[in-house]
């Protein structure tokens, strides 16, 4: 690894280390329960599942799509896909796009593979697929490729105001 690359991965590290500690700062200011699991460095559901023994359909992707040029997130089971026809009837509009990783980043204020389900820099609306409510507890990224955050669907939808739908294949 030469310099340039070692000075890079040093900033997103600390990037990533003090997200998840705003993330961590913000749910314990919030009086919620919440904990931290750790696991190898990944981006996908499937393989933070499949390293944490976790079932794949309660790991949450947490998504950023543009809609009417407005950052919205979608949570979704991680053995789900959105429907965008779905979403595009809920939301009223065909104007729907999935962003970039580098846009995510942006919006949300995590990589892609990080994303918690809360505590989001620059969404303007959150959806969450109603067959995540028929649990209690539920996994999303923990602010780190490294790290799930565990939570309360309850919490979850009382942080971010979530509208509850169908928005799933």
């Amino acid at each position: 690894m030469d310099e340039k690359q070692s000075e890079t991965n040093s900033f997103y590290s600390y990037e990533s280390k003090n997200s998840c500690m705003e993330l961590e700062n913000y749910l314990k200011e919030s009086r919620v329960w919440f904990r931290f699991i750790d696991k190898p460095e990944t981006i996908h559901t499937k393989d933070a599942a499949l390293h944490t023994g976790i079932e794949l359909n309660r790991v949450t992707k947490s998504l950023v799509f543009l809609v009417d040029k407005n950052p919205v997130m979608i949570i979704v089971p991680g053995d789900r896909r959105v429907d965008t026809h779905k979403l595009e009837h809920v939301l009223g509009t065909k104007d729907i796009r999935l962003v970039n990783f580098k846009q995510a980043k942006k919006y949300s204020g995590y990589e892609p593979g990080a994303t918690p389900p809360v505590f989001h820099k620059n969404i303007t609306k959150t959806i969450i697929d109603k067959s995540l409510l028929r649990y209690d507890i539920i996994f999303g990224g923990g602010g780190t490729r490294n790290k799930l955050i565990e939570m309360k669907t309850e919490d979850i939808l009382r942080l971010t105001n979530a509208i509850i739908e169908d928005v799933v294949i």
